[in-house]
């Protein structure tokens, strides 16, 4: 039997997110979107509906519809000379399903594999249980939870088979920039390792310039096949619901090793989700779409600074530039909270839900939370308010 540990976080999120009057802030999408607001988002009244009604429901196109698998070619390829090709491209259900099927396909007892560290528990654990060694890349808060190539000369071994980074990175919101990606590519270049770019919450920059030389783009961008980025339409594009991610590789018989082992696992996703997700990266709806996001993000972060800088002397972060989670520790007598039992007694305290980073990311960060700030401005708003009371009577 296969031994994997318990998946702390997506635990924490079903057991109290549920929690009559919750004020989740804990959540990690860009506050979701229902069909009817997709609509609304497009600029092209005479484009037709995201559902077809009158299409038949058979399993469809096996590794995703040509529109779908066009409009995510084409967004890849805007950062690079060539075109990524369609066929390039393979949908799942989530991005979870991608990270899961990429994994299974392609790590196994005698690799070695390297993980950036803290991470999406899923990228670390799955490899352990398939037999594989995985050292941690441990980002620290003095980088700015960047990842330094120097700790990851120390890791790297003969059999080094993939190193793992997420890009934005989730829990810290932490942004890898350019020169740092292209030294990654030319490190694993050299050594003929793959890297795996977990990008669910590319392209969702709302602390960097578009014009900053530093943007980085996907880890499929820099001539390097042997690259490949997983994405969702959860996180940067508010549409959890319908289940849609994807797998991305210049290197053709990656995505041919994976879509071999997808047909034990998968035969397609739902044609209702592929319709709907092809709809939301159609050009007329595609930059209102982000647009929403990236302000709502920029916004909200705002906020959260407000907040951590009227607590700073029981409150720290580093603040994100990416994507739409931060980690906070709180402090009480000088000392980090005990963050699981904190986090338990403000949301029943208060209905403020977050999550303990001790327990889903490592006892390394003990005393922090991880925030998702990018829900609806006014939930954030009333989560912060009662989070300030709950501060002032019980860290002061």
């Amino acid at each position: 039997m296969v031994t994997i540990e318990p998946f702390e976080v997506e635990q924490w999120m079903d057991k109290y997110e549920v929690t009559p009057g919750v004020l989740n802030i804990a959540e990690t999408c860009a506050a979701s979107i229902s069909i009817d607001d997709l609509v609304v988002l497009c600029d092209d009244p005479d484009i037709p509906h995201p559902l077809k009604t009158s299409t038949k429901l058979t399993y469809g196109a096996i590794r995703g519809s040509e529109a779908l698998r066009e409009r995510l070619a084409s967004l890849y390829s805007t950062d690079f000379s060539t075109l990524l090709p369609a066929e390039n491209i393979l949908i799942t259900p989530g991005a979870i399903a991608a990270n899961f099927l990429l994994l299974y396909t392609l790590i196994g007892p005698g690799d070695h594999v390297i993980c950036e560290h803290p991470t999406y528990q899923q990228l670390y654990d799955v490899p352990k249980s398939l037999g594989a060694e995985v050292s941690l890349w441990k980002l620290r808060r003095e980088r700015m939870y960047i990842p330094d190539l120097e700790d990851l000369k120390e890791l790297v071994k003969d059999n080094t088979k993939i190193i793992i980074i997420n890009n934005p990175n989730n829990p810290t919101g932490s942004t890898t920039p350019r020169s740092v990606l292209q030294a990654l590519v030319d490190f694993a270049k050299e050594r003929n390792i793959i890297i795996l770019s977990d990008e669910v919450y590319r392209p969702l920059f709302h602390g960097i310039s578009p014009t900053d030389p530093e943007l980085p783009p996907s880890i499929v961008s820099f001539g390097y096949a042997k690259t490949i980025s997983t994405g969702s339409m959860s996180k940067a594009y508010s549409l959890a619901g319908i289940r849609i991610g994807w797998i991305a590789s210049r290197d053709r018989l990656i995505i041919e090793a994976i879509a071999s082992a997808r047909d034990y696992t998968t035969i397609s996703v739902s044609q209702l989700d592929d319709q709907v997700a092809a709809y939301a990266l159609s050009a007329p709806v595609l930059q209102s779409l982000l647009g929403r996001n990236i302000k709502l993000a920029t916004t909200n972060v705002a906020l959260l600074e407000e907040f951590v800088d009227k607590w700073s002397n029981v409150c720290s972060w580093v603040k994100p530039t990416s994507g739409t989670t931060a980690l906070m520790k709180f402090e009480k007598d000088g000392k980090p909270v005990e963050d699981v039992q904190f986090c338990i007694d403000v949301l029943e305290r208060t209905k403020v839900m977050f999550l303990p980073a001790s327990k889903c990311f490592g006892e390394e960060f003990k005393g922090s939370v991880r925030i998702g700030f990018v829900c609806e401005t006014e939930v954030l708003q009333e989560g912060l308010k009662q989070l300030g009371l709950y501060v002032r009577s019980n860290l002061l």
